[in-house]
């Protein structure tokens, strides 16, 4: 926009994406806000002010016809020269047992927004990386006990973290356990874990369950010309996709950050 191109953002929910739901970004940018909605806040403000045009819609295709291409939303099509693919990724699910049966019951994916909401009770995080740890000590504050699973034999986070959750006395770390299935009734009761090397298994209490075991890039609606890994589009030393003229940033390019690994 400051080189006096045309741009249209669309955008399907809000600015940001999941930082809107980090309260401390660790490491913060420099310069910039310390959380991660006030850190979207100023940059649909600084959007704004440079009078990009900007499409509430969620993008269902892209299409190249001729030197253009064709962005497909549900209010028509859009010709562009070029296309950022800035759609970030969404957390992974495990695809248990109960887990989409208690979404909104006690299945949650922010600890930030939620935690006050199982204040003095028992919370479940599965998984082994920064996120996983990050929100474990988040829910820490708040829980009287914290039970991290992680499936591997040990964390894949940056040692302070790793040394905060073992520094952390509501915090019950279970190292090579998996989570196999969540229970209760009218509420989450209960997760149901197992032991990979000795098989025992056993049922720990919770009112609250987070999943942190990766992320899935939001790429789906991309042509098939587009080279992706795992999800991921692959992009050259200029961020540029096998399809010219399209380049993909952030979370949807593949070897973003490491993220795009399971933790």
């Amino acid at each position: 926009s400051r080189a006096g191109l045309s741009v249209c953002i669309a955008e399907q929910l809000m600015f940001g994406g999941l930082v809107v739901n980090v309260n401390h970004l660790r490491p913060g940018l420099e310069g910039q806000p310390a959380s991660g909605s006030d850190l979207a806040a100023e940059s649909m403000t600084r959007v704004s002010d440079l009078g990009v045009t900007t499409l509430f819609e969620q993008v269902t295709a892209v299409a190249v016809e001729g030197e253009l291409f064709r962005v497909a939303t549900a209010d028509g099509e859009h010709p562009a020269r070029s296309v950022i693919v800035a759609t970030g990724a969404r957390l992974r699910t495990l695809g248990i047992p109960g887990e989409a049966e208690f979404e909104h019951r006690g299945v949650s994916h922010c600890a930030d927004c939620d935690a006050p909401l199982f204040e003095g009770q028992e919370a479940v995080v599965g998984g082994g990386g920064a996120s996983a740890l990050q929100e474990a000590l988040v829910l820490s504050e708040f829980c009287s006990r914290v039970h991290l699973v992680h499936r591997g034999p040990g964390f894949s986070a940056r040692p302070e973290f790793v040394a905060r959750v073992r520094e952390a006395a509501a915090i019950v770390p279970h190292m090579s356990t998996v989570v196999e299935s969540l229970e209760g009734g009218e509420q989450l009761t209960g997760a149901r874990v197992r032991h990979q090397t000795s098989g025992d298994a056993a049922l720990l209490p919770c009112s609250g369950f987070f999943a942190y075991v990766g992320l899935e890039p939001n790429t789906e609606f991309l042509p098939p010309a587009v080279e992706k890994r795992e999800g991921a589009v692959t992009v050259n030393g200029q961020l540029e996709s096998t399809l010219p003229g399209l380049y993909a940033i952030g979370a949807a390019r593949s070897g973003h950050g490491g993220l795009l690994t399971p933790a």
